[in-house]
């Protein structure tokens, strides 16, 4: 009965992976838009999808098998922790009253970081791109010291003024708590009745995918004003900032990846724009549109080995290709991923707040969690910014034995009739 029943979750797992992939595109398009109405249309939509597939797992459980943890764990439902547990039972408590606001607001219980930190997990494994950079999770700390020069922290001998002068400036403290990013949860009054073990698992899958639509588009393209600065931008000494808002890197044109050609461009990373020290090029990712990865990339990166089988994404130095809806057709992004600094977590007392700024279905109330953070690139030349548009595919010459034994033999000849 249980194989049975884990089975069926790992189906039931695979076709919403599909249909949150389809939601999560069309969420993206109108999320680009900029337009409210359509932006919360596509969220409720996308909500809707979630929450059904959600209903529809817990309703087809039996009572025996809803209690079983294991059967529980495949369906991708979390144990909580008794925090957890009391937080969400108050809150669904809450949720059903009918001065939902005051009555979220009355809560004794702040969400658990412990929560937050399960978000932050889910959002590390589901996005390479969260994996790659350097990503942290505040978990309610407002500064964050970062190195941005790249000095190394320790040195022998006496500590020059001038060594005291240089290493003051490689190291920045950053507000982590600058900016605020909000994820709106439309919640079904039926979603409340199922506990709050499977509130949690709603929640968690919301959380994650809202925050990764704004956790995305600021890492790849954030202007700085009110949001974090971007890949894309100019950062440091060289930049220039305009009502707040930074301006945007010079794509360098790229025609081939060629060692010498993908040489060049990895030199532009190999010194730090604070310090002036070069520095090894490690860790490198490539951020591209996903049909420029299929049209561009793909053909500039594949090769087809003597054995007939295709190997793909071959450069001349280790890099890791990340694709991207943010990423804008015709440009890539070359960097270093630990280059990207990112912080984001709740604040100490978060909760659960009701929101009624935004309206949704009718069978939904709406709420919101809001997250505080902030994100930067750690030099000017962590990143660098390609125009792709005129990249060639890999081309490669190919020796046969027959080739190579007629020229050996011409060779022979020749010196043959020497003598």
């Amino acid at each position: 009965m249980k194989e049975e029943i884990r089975m069926g979750a790992e189906k039931s797992r695979d076709l919403i992976k599909l249909d949150k992939e389809k939601m999560s595109e069309k969420l993206s398009v109108a999320m680009k838009s900029e337009n409210t109405e359509e932006a919360a249309k596509a969220m409720t939509e996308f909500a809707d999808m979630i929450q059904q597939s959600i209903i529809s797992e817990a309703r087809a459980l039996n009572a025996e098998s809803a209690a079983d943890k294991s059967i529980l764990a495949a369906r991708g439902v979390r144990q909580l922790t008794s925090t957890e547990q009391k937080y969400f039972e108050q809150a669904i408590e809450a949720m059903k009253g009918d001065n939902v606001k005051q009555a979220l607001t009355n809560i004794e219980v702040a969400m658990p970081i412990t929560y937050i930190d399960s978000v932050f997990d889910e959002l590390v494994q589901e996005h390479p791109l969260l994996a790659a950079i350097t990503f942290v999770n505040t978990s309610g700390s407002v500064k964050m010291i970062v190195n941005k020069g790249g000095i190394q922290l320790a040195v022998w001998g006496k500590l020059t003024d001038s060594y005291k002068t240089e290493l003051s400036g490689s190291i920045e403290e950053i507000d982590a708590g600058l900016y605020k990013l909000q994820a709106f949860i439309p919640v079904a009054k039926a979603m409340l009745d199922l506990g709050p073990a499977w509130l949690d698992k709603y929640i968690r899958t919301i959380l994650s995918e809202a925050l990764f639509f704004g956790i995305e588009k600021a890492i790849i393209s954030g202007t700085g004003k009110d949001e974090p600065i971007g890949i894309n931008r100019v950062v440091g000494s060289t930049s220039s900032v305009s009502a707040g808002v930074y301006s945007e890197k010079e794509a360098i044109k790229v025609t081939s990846f060629e060692p010498a050609s993908y040489g060049a461009l990895c030199s532009r990373l190999a010194t730090n724009s604070e310090s002036g020290l070069s520095r090894t090029v490690t860790g490198l990712i490539l951020i591209v549109n996903p049909v420029d990865y299929l049209k561009v990339i793909m053909p500039a990166t594949t090769m087809l080995t003597p054995s007939g089988v295709y190997v793909r994404d071959i450069f001349p130095v280790p890099t890791q290709v990340i694709q991207s809806q943010e990423c804008a057709q015709g440009k890539a992004y070359l960097g270093m991923a630990k280059r990207y600094f990112m912080a984001l977590g709740s604040a100490k007392n978060g909760k659960i707040e009701y929101d009624d700024s935004v309206q949704f279905m009718e069978d939904n109330r709406v709420y919101a969690i809001k997250m505080y953070g902030n994100g930067m690139p750690l030099d000017n030349n962590g990143f660098i910014t390609l125009d792709i548009s005129e990249l060639k595919p890999l081309r490669y010459n190919v020796t046969t034995l027959t080739e190579t034994l007629d020229k050996l033999t011409e060779s022979t000849t020749t010196e043959d009739g020497k003598k």
